[in-house]
């Protein structure tokens, strides 16, 4: 069954300026995504596709020829049977369609319902009723993810901003009581935590775009090799002992052209795990590999490895969601979530697995990314 055809709402004599033009595409109503049903002027179900076959539980074979009411039995939320509510076929000759809202079918199954009205001309009668339906599911799970995140920022910035006043006003109430190093450690509690908070933001503003697909890549020549030493010499710097990293770079590398801030971001968030949450040596392997866009032969490989417990199996297809955070809790569980999303945005892969030495073994693969009009 094809849209444009019997089973169209510009079938029948009812003319329509783009009816040609699904002919020729050949649309067929079971390849759409949403449900989708179409009544007759007599009211008569005359398309039903698989999608509706699915959301409803009714096979088309049972539902095509029946009354619109029988084969879709709709009810509000408040219990009151849709279409004896809305009379498409003899309500307000100017109505031409219904907004999309919540609906109940039979079992208390919620649906999310659009209908339009398809009349010959301008205040004729409907000759037919085209409805869409599609699944809550999906909608219910994306407010889900949406009211996850709203608590865990909240939770976050608490913790931070409670610090931050609270020095703030024992300093300012107090401060001629304290001593210079008391002073200095109290600020320096506030600076942190204000860094903290900054970062939170950071992240909140990179999950948005890359939900949105905003990101935005500013792509420059990058050295990667050298990009990993200096994160090792951060860590060094900081405390750590120089020993406790082994950078591999094999040679010779391809060009790489990538946006350098992000993939620092995105070296910063997989050094930090292995360092913070592995043990023994975190073994960075940087390599040539193919790439994985199709249409390039040559890629950078980066694979970041530890010595720790590893990842445990059954939480492997969770690394990259939001909020994952492993056996060991802090940070907001945002930053794998992220990686993702970067390197995914320069054509790339990421993976996780378990490492020679048993930890956990993070790689991505970055394609050249060369510019058009260097090639």
């Amino acid at each position: 069954m094809t849209v444009g055809t019997s089973s169209a709402p510009g079938a029948r004599g009812v003319p329509r300026p783009s009816e040609a033009r699904h002919d020729d595409l050949g649309i067929d109503p079971d390849e759409l995504a949403d449900g989708l049903v179409i009544a007759d002027e007599h009211g008569h179900v005359i398309c039903f596709n698989a999608a509706a076959e699915r959301i409803t539980s009714v096979a088309a074979s049972d539902a095509l020829g029946q009354r619109l009411e029988k084969a879709l039995p709709l009810e509000d939320l408040e219990g009151r049977r849709w279409w004896q509510l809305t009379d498409p076929y003899g309500g307000l000759a100017i109505r031409v369609r219904q907004p999309e809202r919540n609906l109940l079918l039979p079992g208390g199954h919620e649906v999310l319902v659009t209908a339009r009205y398809v009349r010959t001309e301008p205040l004729g009668p409907v000759r037919r009723v085209v409805v869409s339906l599609r699944d809550t599911e999906a909608r219910r799970r994306t407010e889900r993810s949406h009211a996850e995140l709203i608590a865990t920022v909240a939770h976050e910035l608490r913790s931070p901003l409670t610090s931050v006043k609270g020095f703030t006003a024992t300093l300012l109430a107090k401060w001629e009581r304290f001593t210079d190093d008391q002073k200095r450690l109290m600020l320096e509690t506030v600076d942190a935590d204000a860094n903290r908070v900054t970062r939170l933001i950071a992240e909140l503003l990179d999950i948005s775009r890359i939900d949105s697909g905003r990101l935005e890549l500013r792509r420059q020549p990058v050295d990667i090799g050298a990009a990993v030493g200096r994160h090792i010499q951060a860590y060094v710097a900081a405390g750590q002992t120089a020993d406790r990293f082994l950078l591999r770079v094999e040679q010779p590398l391809p060009d790489l052209w990538a946006d350098p801030d992000k993939v620092d971001q995105v070296l910063s968030n997989l050094l930090e795990n292995a360092v913070r949450h592995g043990e023994g040596t975190v073994t960075i392997d940087v390599t040539a590999s193919a790439s994985p866009r199709e249409g390039e032969e040559t890629g950078t490989s980066v694979t970041v490895s530890d010595e720790g417990p590893g990842i445990p199996e059954e939480s492997m297809n969770r690394v990259f969601t939001r909020f994952w955070r492993g056996s060991k809790r802090g940070g907001t569980g945002l930053g794998l979530y992220i990686v993702k999303g970067i390197v995914e945005a320069h054509g790339g892969t990421i993976t996780v697995g378990r490492a020679p030495g048993g930890g956990a073994e993070f790689r991505f693969m970055l394609p050249v990314g060369t510019p058009a009009y260097l090639q």
